[in-house]
């Protein structure tokens, strides 16, 4: 019953709050939404208007934003759960918008127990059971990145940390298979790391060689930037990625690049 009412409440709001026209027909310009039908597009664009109702965006240091980069936002945010359903960000609440990239300490403890502070500039971040940190100048630009996209990464790392922590393992669909979902990530990784350690030059970004929960979230902007790249590169993590996020970008997208490669790296 109270899934009923919520639905029957998010369709009203949807009818009486829909994204603007003119905001919208932006966004369908951008190639990172190359190849959505209309139905999709349809879907995606309620799904965004449903992110901007339910989700705080914060702007900090000064920055005044306008409706088109909240949008803009939203519309990157909610493409890896379209076909997942709201429900799927329903933990968390807020994204907070710095001008550009930003400074993180963060707290970690050692193997022996002791306490250290790690410095790092970063163009985004997903706290557990917090807030999604974003870079407006890499949110701008990242629908147009020929391989990367820091919102999307993101959001990767939420949907991990649904499983308790971002491990690289998020909670599977009925019918997927952990073990092979592991088995695949684990071998990807593996190959990842061998490169960064050889200093060779990776097919996906080599940030993926972090630790497994970077490798899902890299492997996971790259399905939606540059699925023809995932797909041959690491044909099986492509196929899992498939079956999570329930679309086939590679399917519905041209096979080329669509602006030269940016240095956005800094990605957590």
């Amino acid at each position: 019953m109270f899934n009923f009412l919520r639905q029957r409440s998010r369709r009203r709001y949807l009818a009486s709050q829909p994204v603007q026209n003119h905001l919208w027909q932006k966004m369908l310009l951008l190639p990172l939404l190359r190849g959505l039908n209309e139905a999709d597009l349809a879907l995606l664009k309620d799904h965004a208007a449903w992110f901007l109702h339910t989700k705080t965006i914060t702007p900090v240091h000064g920055l005044e934003i306008d409706d088109e980069l909240r949008l803009l936002i939203a519309v990157q945010a909610t493409l890896p759960i379209l076909n997942l359903g709201f429900d799927a960000y329903d933990d968390w609440q807020e994204v907070v918008l710095y001008p550009g990239r930003f400074i993180s300490r963060d707290l970690y403890t050692d193997s022996i127990g002791l306490v250290h502070q790690e410095i790092r500039v970063l163009s985004g971040q997903a706290r557990h059971q917090g807030a999604v940190l974003l870079s407006m100048m890499d949110v701008i630009e990242a629908p147009y990145h020929p391989s990367s996209n820091v919102v999307i990464h993101e959001m990767a790392h939420k949907l991990d940390m649904r499983s308790g922590s971002a491990n690289g393992c998020p909670p599977l669909h009925q019918g997927m298979s952990y073990a092979r979902w592991k088995k695949v990530f684990s071998k990807a990784f593996q190959a990842i790391s061998r490169q960064a350690a050889m200093g060779e030059t990776g097919t996906i970004d080599l940030y993926a060689a972090e630790n497994p929960a970077e490798c899902l979230a890299v492997c996971s902007e790259t399905f939606f930037a540059a699925p023809h790249l995932l797909l041959e590169s690491y044909p099986d993590v492509y196929q899992q990625l498939s079956l999570f996020y329930r679309q086939d970008p590679a399917a519905r997208r041209p096979q080329y690049q669509y602006r030269p490669v940016f240095m956005m790296g800094g990605w957590v």
